[in-house]
């Protein structure tokens, strides 16, 4: 084996690229890259009935949207049947696997017994000494490994530490069916060592698989790859991560706003840690990770923290970065479309101007693109509940108060609107809030907004005199 690390992510393309499966990759590649090595993309689409070329293109739009880009074409597993068949016949020629022509009417027979005597179902070595002679005419038998019956099979786990297999409990398992295709265990095996794999890092639920895979590694005389098994993720209230919980194709994720650098930032800090760094960057992640400080215990994924921390990586964006990533994600977000017809070059310098007091109140690319709907509202505003209740006869009345001056101006920016509001309210004994919340509620139809002046400036002099006059009237 090479000195150069080489990792693997290996989805079934069942479904979407699931959460749990987005930090399987996060921490192949933050690995590879920490370590100047390659991550490899594997299709392990061998389940024929449900592997589809829609879930295969999500897996890989997913990665792409996350950033978490593989090195080479992915490889299919089910395109490589001829090379598992070529080695399992190798291991019979060896002398390390053989044909079995067990029915299935003698297997059930074999779980019925084991059963009955408290034992775990086994299959029973019956064909594993016999001679191939015997073999029933015109009867295609399946492959089984000759799995060591004594003793122990050690698994040398980078986070888990050193975990034991008693033998007896692995027995011959078959390693190509009677049809001629591959078993999982086997498939992946052939497939890790041909691509030249030197580090295995995938969920803990895969740990009984490991010692499997090493009797194969083992038979065929193959170096076997250095494991790690990652905690999987579990809900907040510590059962399962299930759809409950937020265990959704990353796709929705984007839906909700979320940006791909604080999503990998999360997922990073579920099992592994630097010190108390919880705000981190690509650049740093690649530079501080090592599977070796992962931590053995199941994470707790909780969506209030990655809210926030979301929050903390919108604000600290550049503005310019930021109103491009809302408006390549707006066709993904809800309602986004409606935004999206609307925001010509105009519309998107206001939003590029707007963005300072935009991103502060925003914790998601959702809220965000909510936020920014006043810039491309259609007059007169629609004005939500709140908003109708500011604007009563005495608020009304302000504006009209106040309209002349605003008219008058001859500058039309934060600052020259914000001194007529100071002046009006100083003359009329009012605080500025009681001018404020009225001019926010006719100037974006709500009770909240970056500040006031800003969204006068961002609306520039003919479109706020237009909102505010269809207040008064």
């Amino acid at each position: 084996m090479s000195d150069k690390v080489v990792t693997r992510f290996a989805p079934s393309p069942t479904g979407f690229l699931h959460i749990g499966g987005a930090r399987t990759a996060l921490f192949n590649w933050l690995y590879a890259r920490h370590t100047g090595g390659t991550m490899l993309l594997r299709i392990e689409d061998t389940d024929r009935e449900r592997s589809t070329e829609a879930a295969t293109a999500a897996i890989l739009e997913g990665l792409s949207w996350l950033g978490l880009n593989c090195d080479g074409e992915p490889v299919s597993q089910f395109e490589r049947a001829p090379r598992h068949r070529e080695v399992a016949e190798e291991l019979v020629r060896l002398g390390k696997a053989y044909y079995c022509y067990a029915t299935p009417a003698e297997l059930d027979e074999m779980r019925e017994k084991a059963r009955a005597e408290g034992r775990p179902p086994r299959y029973d070595g019956r064909w594993r000494d016999r001679d191939p002679s015997e073999a029933p005419k015109g009867v295609r038998g399946a492959i089984r490994i000759k799995a060591p019956s004594e003793g122990e099979t050690l698994v040398h786990d980078l986070v888990q530490g050193e975990v034991r297999f008693p033998n007896k409990d692995l027995d011959d398992f078959i390693i190509l069916r009677s049809d001629g295709n591959p078993t999982y265990m086997h498939a992946v095996v052939v497939d890790d060592h041909d691509m030249g794999v030197t580090h295995i890092i995938r969920g803990d639920d895969h740990l009984t698989n490991a010692a499997r895979q090493t009797v194969i590694y083992d038979a065929m005389g193959w170096p076997v790859p250095k494991m790690a098994h990652i905690p999987l993720i579990h809900g907040a209230d510590g059962a399962k991560l299930s759809k409950r919980h937020g265990a959704l194709g990353v796709e929705a994720y984007r839906a909700m706003g979320y940006l791909p650098e604080a999503l990998l930032n999360y997922l990073a800090r579920l099992g592994w840690s630097h010190g108390d760094d919880e705000v981190m960057s690509i650049p740093q992640m690649i530079d501080w990770f090592d599977i070796v400080d992962v931590n053995k215990g199941a994470a707790r994924f909780d969506f209030a923290k990655l809210e926030a921390l979301n929050g903390v990586h919108m604000r600290a964006m550049d503005d310019e970065k930021l109103a491009r990533l809302l408006i390549e994600t707006l066709p993904h977000l809800p309602d986004g479309a409606a935004l999206t017809a609307k925001l010509d070059a105009h519309a998107r310098a206001q939003l590029l101007q707007a963005m300072p007091g935009l991103k502060e109140r925003a914790k998601t690319l959702v809220e965000l693109a909510d936020s920014a709907g006043f810039i491309v509202a259609d007059r007169p505003l629609k004005l939500d509940e709140k908003a109708q209740a500011i604007l009563d006869t005495d608020a009304r009345a302000v504006l009209k108060a106040v309209l002349p001056a605003f008219e008058a101006l001859g500058e039309w920016t934060a600052a020259s609107t914000e001194a007529v509001v100071r002046v009006y309210a100083e003359g009329a004994g009012l605080k500025l809030g009681k001018v404020a919340q009225p001019l926010r509620a006719a100037l974006t139809g709500r009770s909240t907004s970056p500040g006031v002046f800003d969204v006068l400036a961002v609306l520039g002099r003919e479109e706020s005199l237009g909102r505010l006059r269809d207040q008064i009237d």
